[in-house]
């Protein structure tokens, strides 16, 4: 499998994950641009508003830790496919919200979806890519993401103005029927089914991404078990994955920190700290968001280049960089609507560039037997960041003490402290097959 080269196989398990990707992240920016209508229509507070994207986001620490370990032990497709149908359906259902409180509730429950199904799709499209295209594969898998929210910011443009918020969450339930092609179409990780014992089943897989397997290779290596280090974790934190456990969990807590506090308040604050109204907030964020797919093929193109960590550091310090520009600049009171989209989108460019590494980097660092808990857990303690940042800006912009440009302070400072985190304690895995650097964390300790 690591020495396959790429073909039909795997381009279409990428892009069956990646459209599943894609509605996750649709769902998410939906509620960024629902929110601009939802609160001038209840008369929420900016604390209410950071409280909605808060909930939503510790069901995704608690969806995402849990999903990984689930699919560790009952396999990536089918949590894949039961996460996928959890957000969709519960994304319906809040269409028919009657009060602040059942609001709540039901963006718990997406969010328990949302977080679940990130993590075990970049470990099924890690665990059948060729190692010398796997960085590559995911960051385009990553890519999908750009999409997803190029989409809710149609919807927001298009929809929310004529025909209000219900119908954006109405549209938001679609996905639930793609659900139907996932399970006729996407494989298993060969490599799971492997490690399960289940051969068979893992031949009829890897033929399916044009692989021949002749009972060799991981069946026979003893994967993580043969570690001492059991699965979970106790695993991640054994002595062989604690660095590793550590570097990820830290970087993972400032980059859901700084996304979710910048992107799902970025319509918020345009439309009324920085006064342009709705229409034209929705219209700068597209624009915004846009820039966010030269910033994943970019990353995609260096990944396999420089490496996973240099292309990780340079685009975290470049997303520090721009958004310190964009809170100081670009929101200043002299910025021209010119000045806003160039510096935000130089913010979506490199930060989004750096998830789309984060993605592929995070299952590249575990055995088979615990690489969806590793990367469950390690999403899974980013939504904890998630929960802080929306939650915090709704605190800094409601008590008007303030301004949006201190916001962005903060971030850039977060953003400043991760990469060092990666400088320092991250290591190198490009070109290396997925047994080899688990063999190195075993030695290593």
């Amino acid at each position: 499998m690591d020495a396959q080269p790429v073909g039909a196989g795997h381009r279409k398990v990428t892009l069956l994950a990646g459209l599943g990707w894609m509605f996750d992240a649709m769902d998410i920016g939906l509620l960024s641009f629902v929110l601009v209508a939802l609160a001038g229509e209840w008369g929420l507070s900016q604390g209410q508003v950071g409280a909605v994207i808060s909930i939503g986001l510790f069901g995704m620490f608690v969806g995402a830790a849990a999903s990984g370990v689930l699919a560790d032990r009952y396999g990536r497709k089918a949590i894949l496919m039961v996460t996928l149908l959890v957000y969709s359906v519960a994304t319906g259902l809040t269409a028919l919200a009657w009060g602040y409180g059942v609001l709540l509730l039901l963006r718990f429950v997406t969010g328990l979806g949302l977080g679940g199904e990130l993590p075990v799709a970049s470990t099924l499209v890690a665990e059948v890519s060729p190692a010398k295209q796997r960085g590559r594969m995911l960051v385009l898998l990553e890519s999908f993401w750009a999409y997803g929210w190029i989409l809710a910011a149609l919807i927001g443009y298009l929809v929310i103005p004529e025909y209000g918020w219900r119908v954006a969450f109405l549209i938001g339930a679609l996905p639930a029927f793609y659900v139907i092609i996932l399970r006729r179409r996407l494989p298993e990780s060969p490599r799971y089914l492997l490690r399960k014992g289940r051969h068979a089943e893992a031949r009829e897989a890897a033929a399916t991404l044009g692989i021949e397997y002749e009972g060799t290779g991981e069946e026979q290596r003893g994967g993580s078990s043969a570690l001492g280090g059991g699965t979970g974790l106790g695993l991640l934190w054994s002595a062989p994955y604690a660095r590793r456990t550590a570097m990820l969990w830290v970087l993972w807590f400032g980059m859901v920190f700084s996304y979710y506090g910048i992107f799902t308040w970025l319509p918020q604050i345009l439309a009324t700290s920085a006064g342009y109204g709705l229409v034209r907030s929705f219209e700068f964020v597209l624009l915004i968001t846009l820039a966010q797919i030269p910033g994943y093929f970019s990353a995609a193109y260096l990944v396999e280049r420089w490496g996973r960590k240099a292309t990780l550091v340079v685009y975290l310090l470049g997303s520090a960089a721009a958004a310190l520009t964009f809170g100081l600049r670009g929101l200043g009171a002299d910025a021209s609507g010119t000045e806003l989209v160039l510096w935000g989108s130089l913010v979506s460019f490199f930060n989004l560039g750096a998830w789309g590494v984060l993605y592929g980097y995070t299952p590249e660092l575990y055995p088979t037997d615990a690489r969806g808990s590793g990367a469950g857990w390690a999403a899974g303690i980013g939504r904890t960041g998630g929960i802080a940042g929306p939650y915090l800006v709704g605190l800094m912009l409601g008590g008007g003490t303030f301004g949006p440009g201190a916001v962005f302070v903060v971030f850039a400072i977060v953003l400043l402290v991760i990469a060092l985190n990666v400088l320092f304690l991250g290591e190198e895995t490009m070109g290396r097959s997925l047994d080899d650097i688990s063999a190195q964390a075993s030695s290593r300790a």
